[in-house]
């Protein structure tokens, strides 16, 4: 056999540990192993739980027929016989270790180990192994230090000094490497099966009388809760004080229009129920979203914030159409009316709802009937239900759906609205069935599809109270009503009387 093979197993040889624990009370401990582990790490074989000992602090392996105890954690030492271990060293019947406040007295009997351990109060390791030698009562301070001696300090009491034992030879090298490699695989064995905490010298700590309190020490409590909390809190004050400087830009794009900056109401009839004097708590609240505070301001006698079912479906509420930061001077109709044909248009690639949108009537505006068929599709049914008293529209059986849209689409002109752009009209200037048509038998279909523009292109609005809509561009809500309740409709500008003649004779 090899004989790097022979010293490797000699060196990982079982052998037969007895722990007396005098410090607790607990009944003997009879252990055989390879080698057993000294230190305050719950899997030690021998748990000395004191905040002075290291977690792996010291192992005794048995090895070349002799019993060879090494100090694991140099920097925290341990005496042998009151001299401190520098590697290893071979064990001698009576050795006493020192480790923290405790005494390890080492005996051998019948081919096993045993060590005793007792506990010196408020002592050093210098302190157990001498009173643990000495006879009689000990007469030491009440509080010692945990500090260890220099190796210049005699470890002696005045008359009790022990007798100085033969000691054995340390290992050879070849056998000094089999340990080290046993003593590092049986260290990562040994903290693998511990879980990380702060508190975890308590873990699997002995129940009832035995227990000890004790508090970590600095070596074993995390700070990185404290410095994760110190730099998550300066960036949000950064951007926090940052925000107040530059508060207009950061949250106001720009001013708010002069509707919402006013303290009085000016349209009569009102279309809010209060006025808004600038706040910004109105639109802006925790506990409902802006639509909701949209519609609940502005819903009077005469107007309900309503949505016609296709935006609703599209996604499309009050502040896409009627968005605001655009300035003091930005009318909220001006912008209604202008989002029409910026949405409507083949340019915008966007989806609604899983639908595209694009150039209405394909480009044109105008009489809405080709090759004889009406393409206009009618009344919305509650534009319909609302308007019904105004219309006195009512569909007979034989009406065919170019019949009744007919009906709808002329009755929807011929009350009460305004001959402009130079068209001929009634005697209260009212628009008429000559106004369109030429020519009423046969009837005249060419002049109808040269005069809407006149009406729909371009015309002065009296909501916004001048021209929206250019003349080359559509005026489309004069056609398709968003707000079905507002009763100022339809476009009070086309009207051959004002607001309050209407509403009295509506």
């Amino acid at each position: 056999m090899p004989a790097h093979r022979t010293q490797d197993a000699c060196a990982r040889m079982e052998a037969t540990f007895i722990i007396v624990r005098e410090d607790l009370q607990v009944d003997p401990v009879t252990i055989v192993a390879e080698g057993v582990l000294i230190g305050r790490l719950p899997t030690c074989e021998l748990l000395l739980n004191h905040p002075s000992v290291s977690r792996l602090h010291a192992g005794v392996t048995y090895a070349d027929g002799e019993y060879y105890v090494r100090n694991l954690r140099p920097g925290n030492p341990i005496l042998l016989n009151a001299t401190k271990l520098e590697e290893y060293e071979a064990l001698a019947d009576g050795d006493v270790l020192g480790i923290g406040p405790f005494a390890l007295n080492v005996t051998f009997a019948q081919g096993s180990l045993t060590i005793k351990v007792s506990l010196q109060i408020a002592a050093s390791p210098a302190d157990a192994v001498t009173r643990r030698e000495a006879s009689g009562l000990w007469d030491l301070p009440t509080t010692v230090q945990l500090e260890l001696p220099s190796d210049a300090a005699p470890a002696e009491t005045a008359g009790h000094k022990k007798k100085a034992l033969s000691r054995k030879p340390k290992p050879a090298d070849a056998s000094s490497k089999a340990l080290d490699v046993f003593w590092d695989k049986r260290i990562t064995a040994a903290t693998k099966t511990v879980k990380p905490s702060p508190l975890f010298p308590l873990t699997g700590r002995p129940s009832g009388k035995a227990q000890s309190v004790w508090s970590p020490t600095t070596d074993l409590r995390r700070r990185w809760p404290a410095s994760m909390l110190l730099w998550g809190v300066i960036p949000v004050a950064l951007l926090s004080i940052g925000g107040a400087l530059i508060y207009a830009r950061a949250f106001a794009p720009a001013p708010i229009s002069d509707a919402h900056e006013r303290a009085s109401m000016n349209l009569k009839p009102p279309i809010a129920n209060h006025a808004n004097a600038g706040s910004c708590t109105s639109c802006h609240a925790w506990s409902t979203n802006m639509e909701k505070q949209c519609s609940s301001c502005h819903t009077t006698d005469a107007f309900k914030a309503t949505v016609i079912k296709p935006h609703v479906s599209a996604g499309i509420g009050c502040i896409d159409c009627h968005a605001e930061h655009r300035g003091s001077q930005f009318n909220a109709i001006d912008g209604a009316l202008l989002s029409c044909f910026e949405c409507h248009n083949d340019r915008n690639k966007k989806f609604y709802n899983g639908k595209s949108v694009a150039t209405p009537h394909g480009g044109t505006f105008g009489y809405p009937v080709v090759n004889g068929h009406w393409k206009w599709a009618g009344l919305d049914a509650d534009e319909m239900s609302v308007r019904k008293d105004t219309l006195k529209l009512e569909r007979l059986p034989s009406d065919t759906e170019d019949q009744w849209r007919s009906k709808q689409f002329h009755a929807v002109h011929l009350y009460r609205v305004r001959a402009v752009g130079g068209l001929p009209g009634n005697k209260e200037g009212e628009l008429s069935c000559s106004s369109c048509h030429a020519t009423r038998d046969p009837i005249d279909l060419r002049t109808p599809r040269t005069t809407c523009g006149k009406c729909h292109n371009g015309q002065v609005d009296a909501r916004a109270g001048g021209q929206v809509i250019a003349s080359d561009k559509p005026n489309c809500t004069s056609c398709h009503v968003q707000h079905l309740q507002d009763k100022r409709h339809w476009n009070p500008g086309l009207l051959s009387t004002d607001y309050a003649d209407y509403t009295d004779r509506k």
